[in-house]
């Protein structure tokens, strides 16, 4: 195991450790965000371009840490990864780090800005929790390596 901060040697989810990809990130989220107002469909308000905003940011975010597994593209671990998905690669496996600490604060964040832009409606409310809940449960620590049901199992 590495320390905070040590190379973990994966291509793959190294690059999550960049300040620079952190700000990237928050831009794209921005610039997503932007482009769901800038849509001119009545149906579209404020209150539900901020629940979209929030549910397919955590939908894009569940598919690419808890169901994107092994190393899709570099293979330089010989395997070792096959099993792991990608929240389970970075800083390996080493919980509470920056990284990770960042891309679980994120969607909470999201979602405390989303409940005071829908002015904490109970219908955006619980969609927002369910997608919210959704996306920090897998992030836990006691569901490293752990897998519900046999989802994602192979």
């Amino acid at each position: 195991m590495f320390a905070e901060g040590a190379p973990s040697h994966n291509p793959n989810v190294d690059w999550l450790n960049t300040r620079g990809m952190w700000t990237i990130y928050c831009l794209i989220l921005l610039m997503f965000h932007l482009f769901l107002l800038s849509i001119p469909i009545d149906a579209l308000s404020v209150p539900v371009v901020w629940t979209l905003t929030n549910v397919l940011h955590n939908l894009f975010s569940l598919v690419l840490f808890h169901f994107t597994k092994g190393t899709p593209w570099l293979d330089s671990d010989q395997g070792r990864s096959r099993a792991l998905t990608f929240w389970e690669q970075i800083d390996d496996g080493i919980q509470y780090t920056t990284t990770k600490k960042f891309f679980t604060i994120l969607p909470i964040v999201l979602y405390l800005m989303t409940g005071f832009y829908t002015n904490y409606d109970q219908t955006h409310f619980i969609i927002n929790t369910i997608s919210l809940l959704s996306v920090l449960i897998p992030k836990l620590p006691y569901f490293h390596r752990l897998r519900l049901f046999g989802i994602n199992r192979y």
